[in-house]
């Protein structure tokens, strides 16, 4: 018997025509490779392989490095800007932008917490600790009258061995009597006082300004650097606990709250 092999005639129609179109193509994969430019930048900065200052790849080696197209690089490294890991200069290149530490307004928090909380190094150093007379203003400050005894402490902390806050004290000695004997290298002022008067009420005030001459050798910045300057009074025991001027380096302190 002969038998004979028949082939199909080629299908046409709407369903021939949506099964001859080619497969879409697959998702673009360039926001994956940008998330791993960035990890890659970040790794970089956080190993101490690119530090504070140090001039980073650029885009073309970057993109080299990768095999990504510049755009790809250009987004990570413009998103590492925006969240300023990182500076861009016209012209110049990219760079390790300097950190900024924070600090938050709504609590008040010891600094050497909220260092801790951020996986740093705290450490203080007291350059005074005394007794003092009250000038009419500073007494007033504090609800005193002129010429009351108070304690007076100044301390500089250090977040990773970077000068981070100039704290300069008056303490009420009715609410902490022995603030005079206390070890402020293992223990922050605010962590003693927050121990022995209670919070029960504070206010604040932040201003722009250049240093004192003090404040800008502890800081170790120049005498025409911008700092921030939050004045501070705490109430407890129904008085004024403490008044407290805290200097800190703009360039590197940035002050943030929610509620």
């Amino acid at each position: 018997m002969k038998s004979t092999l028949s082939q199909s005639a080629p299908r046409t129609g709407p369903k021939a025509a949506r099964a001859a179109r080619p497969e879409p193509a697959a998702p673009d994969q360039g926001g994956l490779r940008y998330q791993r430019i960035k990890h890659y930048v970040l790794a970089q900065i956080h190993g101490g392989v690119w530090k504070e200052g140090d001039l980073i790849a650029g885009e073309q080696a970057l993109a080299q490095q990768f095999g990504v197209s510049r755009m790809t690089v250009h987004r990570a490294l413009r998103e590492l800007s925006d969240e300023q890991i990182v500076e861009r200069r016209q012209g110049s290149g990219t760079y390790v932008a300097q950190q900024k530490y924070y600090a938050s307004l709504v609590e008040i928090r010891n600094i050497a917490d909220e260092i801790a909380a951020r996986g740093h190094r705290h450490r203080s150093e007291l350059h005074k600790l005394e007794r003092v007379r009250l000038g009419r203003a500073l007494a007033a400050r504090m609800g005193l009258p002129a010429g009351s005894t108070a304690y007076h402490s100044v301390v500089v902390h250090f977040e990773n061995g970077a000068p981070i806050q100039v704290e300069d004290r008056y303490v009420n000695p009715a609410v902490a009597p022995d603030y005079l004997a206390q070890d402020f290298a293992s223990q922050t002022p605010n962590a003693y006082l927050m121990r022995v008067a209670p919070l029960e009420g504070a206010s604040f005030e932040i201003e722009a300004r250049t240093p004192t001459a003090s404040a800008a050798q502890l800081l170790g910045v120049a005498a025409s650097e911008p700092c921030l300057v939050l004045h501070r009074k705490t109430r407890s025991q129904g008085c004024t606990a403490s008044v407290a001027t805290l200097w800190h380096p703009a360039s590197r302190y940035r002050f943030t709250g929610s509620f």
